[in-house]
């Protein structure tokens, strides 16, 4: 009998301690790719978050406590991505979540999000995400109606090409992406004379390059989701003798991808969310992470930074964890500077309305110039 006593105290204290830490702390999930064929970007989307959690939390927490990260992988996979979130959403205290960068994830995830009724950050560029009636995803990076905008404007008018061929991926963003570019070149006066798409993970773009070469394209205009395949498309096009000019989305200046490539991404065009020297932010966050982590930082790791940053916010404005009350705060937020840039958000919950023009110099990200939108 002693003994049974001794262990429903030793129960109930257990209990109690659990619960005291559950309230001393604010869970903020992240469903990221850990393992499978984007672990490497995936890496840097967990420094990132890390690196705003740890000043957020050294500088007094939210609302007096701590935040807590909570890490779910993904796999690389849509699958993945569904099962990480259900796990974090059947996870009691769970205030807000950091969603994948990547759209088709976003896309198979958005049905389960919505259910939930959870404040989700997301990366995601495809226009479409944000318009789905899904009031509760914000996205902390610029969707591709911009990016699709400077990247048209920037091989048009500036490098004054005009055989454009759009390579993409299939899936939704490398789909969304595709659609926009097009729109925006239409708009222009031009019309593409390749658009071709591929399946994610391929391994051998030779197809896609010969239909380049003959196509006469002067210029190549790129919607790639996996850092993976822009290293592979890079590496055949140099060895397929294609000379035409190159300007992509963000994926062709990751630092991942700049890696995998090397020399064949020398003087490609990107366009970037996120480059050091865009402002005075971004040079504060590129000091911090490189002395931290030893490492470059690239967009897979800024959108997350900002992502945390912006979540502590609107908890500390809300002076809540309950959701609604912080996805009215995420809408508030006005005039806020990350890293990415000037956060205004609307209600739809899209943030950010602005692109840097960048160039491979032999390695190392260039910047050109930024552009900011107002519609």
């Amino acid at each position: 009998m002693r003994y049974w006593i001794n262990s429903v105290i030793v129960a109930a204290a257990m209990t109690v301690s659990l619960s005291s830490h559950a309230q001393d702390t604010i869970k903020i999930g992240l469903v990221n790719e850990t393992t499978g064929p984007n672990a490497e970007a995936g890496s840097y989307t967990v420094n990132g978050a890390r690196l705003a959690l740890d000043e957020i939390n050294a500088s007094g927490g939210v609302m007096g406590k701590k935040l807590e990260l909570k890490l779910e992988d993904n796999q690389s996979t849509n699958p993945g991505t569904v099962l990480a979130f259900s796990k974090l959403f059947a996870e009691k205290g769970i205030a807000a979540i950091i969603g994948p960068i990547r759209s088709t994830q976003t896309q198979a995830a958005s049905p389960t999000v919505a259910k939930a009724g959870i404040p989700t950050m997301i990366g995601g560029t495809d226009p479409s995400l944000t318009k789905v009636n899904n009031r509760w995803l914000f996205r902390a990076r610029p969707n591709d109606s911009y990016s699709s905008r400077v990247i048209a404007d920037f091989g048009v008018n500036t490098l004054k090409k005009t055989k454009w061929a759009i390579i993409h991926s299939t899936d939704a963003f490398g789909s969304g992406g595709m659609n926009a570019l097009a729109a925006a070149l239409k708009t222009l006066g031009v019309t593409p004379v390749l658009v071709q798409g591929y399946t994610n993970n391929s391994q051998d773009f030779t197809p896609v390059v010969l239909a380049i070469k003959k196509s006469g394209a002067d210029v190549i205009g790129t919607y790639m989701t996996n850092s993976p395949d822009v290293g592979i498309f890079a590496k055949q096009l140099k060895q397929l003798g294609v000379q035409a000019e190159w300007v992509g989305s963000p994926s062709v200046v990751t630092d991942t991808a700049m890696k995998l490539a090397g020399p064949a991404l020398h003087g490609v065009y990107g366009i970037a969310d996120f480059t050091p020297e865009a402002s005075a932010e971004s040079k504060a966050y590129t000091a911090k992470y490189k002395e931290r982590f030893k490492l470059d930082p690239d967009v897979y790791s800024s959108w997350a930074y900002d992502a945390m940053k912006v979540l502590a916010l609107a908890i500390g404005n809300a002076k809540s964890t309950e959701p609604e009350a912080i996805r009215k705060a995420i809408v508030a937020i006005h005039g806020w500077k990350g890293v990415e840039g000037t956060y205004n958000f609307d209600d739809k919950g899209d943030g950010l309305r602005g692109y840097n023009v960048v160039k491979n110099e032999g390695g190392k990200v260039s910047f050109i110039k930024h552009i900011d939108f107002k519609d």
